[in-house]
């Protein structure tokens, strides 16, 4: 038993009930009054710039994961979209159209804040703004990076990414960037700078004098034990899980874990379904692939990969989108009644919360979906459904004080030391 965890006596007491176990629909009580004081945070949620637009927005309830609506419904408080850029050429011309697109996601995020709803959302850069703006009844905004490549050759990049309200950035995705290797150097054995570039190093520094929070979810092992050792402030993971439950490079193993918690940071537990369970994942997806396959035949849809669809222009890809919305709709009942597989769930997702927090402690381990970029588990299929994880927390017995650590106080905690540090480094110059 997780010594951090109540009894169920200590719950009942909770509850005002004897000691006997309380009843599912008394623990969905507290749950819910828990859910509705803490503020809950997602450190990951992705984004098409063509849902942030003048005639479509996420004022309405689009078919992604995540728009204001579902946020709403689900009582998500606070969510980090992010300024994404895939892996290209490390040239010239690769930074410039890599720039482009990093530019294109920053003022898209604040059209929607300041033109679309206002009266809804607020971009948030410190803890202090997260708390007045939900006081004020709006939910937050805050921006994450996602990959350092759009910084190109020019370190001034990253006071220009902060300006614009960049809070946090990885120096890598899906490919080793000018600034640091990739976990994915795992696939192949190669490497392009046996952890942080030199202009890395400066990167780091630059991040730590401006504010802003260092990411390991995405650079290779030896890049992150080289940042953690290197930067002067906390760091974190923003969507990340626990490679001893499930092996692949995209979770942390129990070295970094460590690493992270004697640097004082927090890593944010992705419900990632392949990075939560691999192989129960890939049984499902066999058998739900099949049942798709057979309903997009009977409504006429090919089916694209990944690939074949960031070709197509913005507009084929919202139809296509829009088009497969409705296969899966279709297939969706025939997937829950025929499948023998069970997906990847919320209780699987909660698994490698619970470990992590064995290993590093309660105040270094929080949460992220990785919406809109291929995260999701099985009871946490969208914004909407964000209640399922604290339900599952109290069912296994976290504390209100836990819960709200996990949902946002510990990431919060992250972002006001580094900023702290950035004063400090500042007042020294």
């Amino acid at each position: 038993m997780n010594p951090l965890k109540l009894s169920v006596t200590s719950l009942a007491i909770l509850l005002g009930m004897s000691a006997c176990a309380p009843s599912e629909a008394e623990i969905e009580q507290l749950a819910r009054e828990i859910h509705d004081r803490v503020i809950t945070l997602d450190t990951h949620v992705d984004i098409n710039t063509a849902n942030f637009t003048t005639h479509r927005n996420y004022t309405e309830d689009l078919p992604t994961q995540v728009t204001l609506p579902k946020m709403r419904a689900g009582g998500l408080d606070v969510a980090w979209l992010i300024v994404y850029t895939g892996q290209g050429d490390l040239t010239d011309e690769g930074y410039a159209a890599a720039y482009a697109n990093a530019i294109d996601k920053f003022e898209a995020i604040h059209r929607l804040a300041e033109e679309y709803a206002p009266d809804q959302v607020e971009i948030a850069v410190t803890s202090d703004d997260v708390r007045r703006i939900i006081g004020e009844g709006k939910m937050a905004l805050m921006i994450g990076i996602e990959n350092g490549y759009p910084v190109g050759t020019d370190v001034g990049r990253v006071e220009e990414f902060y300006n614009r309200g960049g809070r946090y950035m990885s120096l890598a995705h899906n490919e080793h960037s000018q600034l640091t290797d990739s976990n994915t150097g795992e696939r192949d054995g190669v490497w392009l700078h046996g952890g942080l570039s030199d202009l890395g190093h400066e990167v780091i520094a630059e991040m730590n004098r401006l504010g802003m929070m260092i990411d390991i979810s995405h650079p290779s092992k030896e890049s992150n034990m080289q940042m953690m050792e290197l930067s002067k402030a906390p760091v974190i993971a923003s969507h990340s899980s626990a490679r001893a439950l499930n092996d692949v490079s995209r979770n942390l193993d129990d070295e970094e874990l460590l690493a992270l918690k004697e640097n004082g940071g927090v890593v944010q537990t992705v419900a990632f379904r392949s990075y939560i369970d691999s192989d129960k994942h890939a049984a499902w997806q066999e058998g739900a692939n099949a049942i798709l396959d057979e309903v997009a035949a009977e409504m006429e849809f090919t089916r694209l990969g990944w690939g074949e669809m960031r070709e197509l222009s913005t507009d084929d890809q919202m139809a296509y989108m829009e088009r497969w919305r409705e296969v899966q709709v279709v297939a969706e009942s025939r997937i829950e009644n025929e499948l023998e597989a069970a997906p990847v769930d919320v209780n699987d997702f909660i698994d490698h919360l619970d470990y992590m927090v064995n290993l590093i402690g309660i105040d270094h381990v929080g949460i992220s979906s990785d919406f809109d970029g291929g995260g999701g588990v099985d009871g946490w299929m969208d914004a909407s459904e964000t209640f399922a994880v604290t339900l599952e927390l109290v069912r296994r017995g976290y504390s209100e004080e836990e819960i709200g650590k996990l949902w946002s106080g510990n990431l919060l905690r992250v972002l006001d030391e580094v900023q702290k540090v950035a004063n400090e480094l500042q007042t020294a110059e």
